[in-house]
């Protein structure tokens, strides 16, 4: 029985449902919501939105509720809302956090700041819509669609810096009235007790929010008390501390707060260590970086001298260097202790520190004692830059010998090709299907060739055995290839440059694991996938100078997937599997973690998309690649058979006859190329029988992968039943 996963796919002009096909017996299948997906996905994003959250959604679902979720929640926190009735565009800040947040999916490369936005005004339009329908208020109308929402009231607290040395904040309640053109008009709460004099239930109304902060703070309750609430009020720092440790309860009781930025970003007492200031002498994961430890406070540099000052002061408040940042004393001390230990380190690899800033492992001798960050020093940002954006590399130029004119693109990827190989790091060419990945893998080769001896390793699927060859002939035809395979598994490096083997070869030809490589390439690299796969297994055996790994699909929804595939490319540099899946593990509860995981592997990853006009503009409409399929034994056999009958036949006939021969078999010949059950008529099309059908099963999982669709024309009728069949298993969903 397949089992299916509901997931998200985003295009570039939205998303679409799909139901993926997966090995996990428990995986749980929700095709109401699929089916609602399908038919209205945005208002059912929308409704999502007010919906209790589901761990059962899978991460790129969830990515999108968590849009729709916080949709509502800028809603709820609108004091303007009641009078305007019309949803904010998305500030710039929230668009930020949710790009930030997308996980690994189908269409990652399409979630940008404006796919965000234009995500958020269709969920904008679909509230804006309702609520002119709606007869109630605004706060019924989200009651309505959830009871547990707390909807913002009114009033307004407003704090901001004042230039006081005794009260260096201001504080000022104020309340929205109604609109004056097209904008809000906001009064001080005074103005409240003479405008809804005489009316006591509209005034309660108004300052419930006020009430529900009295019962929970004594700072609010003395203001009120007092009557200091309706006026302007100084407040000195100890005061502003108060009411900031406090705003998150104020929000909570429906009270919009507008405070200073620097608050609501303000971060914990850390330390941060500035690694790669300098090339170091070594190359790769294993290169000795030496890092320079600092302590911030917020987005604050602190020296120890400072951080000492603060912890000699009461804490709360303090203003350092023109800023004010908040001096917690436990956090301030936990941080100089972690700072000491790590000016006792000094060095780490370059591995160790990519793994410290993912999160997979901690500073050693320091655990516990403070939050850790890796930030880049000058040569190591420099060096981050040029790996992802290829046009700032040295360009190096194929050989004169070399058949074939490089686009720009390609040229920039043999650029980048050649870089991380004199760095040291495995890469991952995952440029868009028909965008030439081969070309720029042989032009490597042949630069490599010009520069002296060397031998390459190159694993594929045998289906693409007669492709890598004829292209290697047809543009490298000075480099020299060997084709190790079941009848000729014998091979001296002195042969050629160039070794070309399939992935079966590999996991059975142990000699291939005793050389020490100068590179080793993978085509299809999604052949390893599966980290407990024999093949994957003797695959990361080889030892190589260099790895490189092609693939026109990358990793999407499987994080695993991703591990295994760095696992053989950069070794260590995600961690260990545990280590990995614990990390996969925590993303629930902190998706900011996919964007430290991109951090991390970005630099490694060369993928350009044949839909990017900045890539290539004079693409044409179509694109036309022919994939060579060789012929089972099955077909061979057969096709052989047919050969000596008609050579038979063709001797002892003429003229018109032999013309409808030929013909006729030709024909024939066609019938056993697509699979042996069309021409002897049996109604089983096994994949294996057919180098055609095994062919499309290879292409359509790139294309299922990608989620893109495929369009098969066949020459013959009854054909199509046999084909659609097939496909319908490959795809996990009929044709049409």
């Amino acid at each position: 029985m397949q089992h299916y996963e509901l997931n998200a796919v985003y295009l570039a002009d939205g998303f679409t449902a799909d139901k993926t096909p997966v090995d996990d017996k428990t995986a749980a299948f929700d095709e109401k919501l699929y089916q609602d997906l399908s038919r209205k996905p945005y208002e059912t994003l929308y409704n999502l939105g007010f919906a209790a959250g589901d761990s059962e959604l899978s991460a790129s679902l969830i990515f999108l509720r968590n849009i729709a979720s916080r949709f509502v929640y800028e809603l709820s926190r609108d004091g303007d809302l009641e009078i305007t009735r019309k949803a904010k565009p998305a500030d710039a800040r929230v668009t930020d956090e949710l790009v930030s947040l997308v996980p690994f999916a189908p269409g990652i490369e399409n979630v940008t700041p404006a796919w965000i936005n234009s995500t958020w005004n269709k969920l904008a339009n679909i509230f804006n819509s309702e609520a002119a329908a709606f007869a109630g208020t605004i706060e019924e109308y989200l009651r309505k669609k959830n009871a547990a929402l707390q909807m913002a009231g009114r009033v307004f607290f407003h704090l901001v810096e004042f230039k006081s040395d005794e009260y260096p904040f201001a504080f000022l309640a104020t309340y929205s009235t109604g609109i004056a053109g097209n904008l809000i008009r906001h009064m001080p709460l005074k103005n409240a007790l003479l405008e809804h004099d005489g009316d006591k239930d509209k005034l309660l109304a108004l300052l419930v929010t006020v009430s529900r902060a009295t019962e929970r703070s004594d700072f609010i309750s003395d203001l009120v008390e007092s009557g200091e609430l309706f006026s302007p009020l100084k407040f000195t720092s100890d005061e502003a501390y108060i009411f900031l440790k406090e705003t998150e309860l104020y929000e909570e009781c429906g009270i919009v707060c507008r405070i200073p930025d620097w608050w609501r970003r303000k971060g914990n007492a850390r330390v941060s260590l500035s690694i790669g200031s300098r090339e170091p002498a070594g190359v790769g994961l294993d290169a000795i970086m030496e890092f320079t430890p600092e302590i911030y406070l917020g987005d604050l540099a602190m020296t120890r001298e400072e951080v000492e000052q603060l912890l000699s002061q009461t804490g709360g408040l303090s203003f350092i260097k023109g800023k004010w940042v908040e001096a917690d004393r436990d956090k301030l001390r936990a941080a100089l202790a972690a700072f000491r230990e790590a000016e006792k380190l000094g060095k780490m690899t370059f591995a160790d520190a990519m793994r410290l800033q993912l999160g997979l492992t901690t500073m050693p001798a320091a655990e516990g004692l403070a939050e850790f960050e890796i930030s880049n020093g000058q040569w190591l940002r420099d060096m981050r830059r040029r790996m992802q954006n290829p046009a700032e590399i040295e360009r190096v130029e194929p050989g004169a010998d070399f058949r074939a004119v490089l686009r720009a693109y390609q040229q920039e990827g043999l650029s980048w090709l050649h870089m991380m190989r004199r760095l040291g790091f495995g890469a991952l060419l995952a440029d868009d299907m028909g965008l030439g990945k081969t070309i720029q893998i042989l032009a490597l080769l042949d630069l490599l060739r010009r520069g002296g001896e060397f031998n390459a390793l190159l694993i594929i699927p045998a289906s693409l055995l007669h492709n890598w060859q004829a292209e290697a002939a047809r543009f490298a035809p000075g480099l020299r290839c060997k084709v190790i395979h079941t009848a000729n598994r014998e091979f001296t490096l002195d042969e050629a440059e160039l070794f070309i083997t399939t992935y079966g070869m590999a996991a059975r030809l142990e000699t291939l694991a005793a050389v020490k490589w100068d590179l080793l390439i993978l085509d299809e690299a999604q052949a390893i996938k599966n980290p407990a796969n024999r093949q994957t297994k003797a695959v990361k055996l080889i030892k190589a100078a260099m790895k490189i790994a092609m693939t026109g699909t990358p990793i999407e929804n499987r994080l695993s997937d991703l591990w295994s595939i760095f696992d053989f490319l950069n070794a260590g540099l995600l961690g260990t599997g545990k280590e990995f899946t614990g990390f996969i593990k925590s993303l629930k509860d902190s998706p900011t973690g996919y964007a430290r995981l991109r951090a991390a592997v970005n630099p490694f990853i060369l993928r350009r998309l044949k839909t990017d006009k900045t890539v290539i503009s004079d693409l044409p409409d179509k694109v036309e690649t022919r994939a060579l399929t060789a012929l089972t034994k099955k077909q061979a056999v057969l096709y052989s058979a047919l050969v000596r009958e008609v050579k038979t036949a063709l001797e002892n006939a003429a003229g018109i006859s032999r013309k409808g021969l030929v013909l006729a078999s030709i024909m024939k010949f066609k019938q056993i190329c697509n699979h042996p059950a069309q021409y002897l008529g049996q109604p089983d099309f096994e994949e294996k029988d057919s180098g055609k059908f095994a062919k499309l099963a290879e292409i359509c999982e790139t294309i299922r992968e990608k989620r893109e669709r495929v369009l098969v024309f066949t020459q013959f009728r009854e054909m199509t039943q046999p084909l659609a069949d097939f496909l319908a298993a490959e795809f996990g969903r009929e044709g049409l």
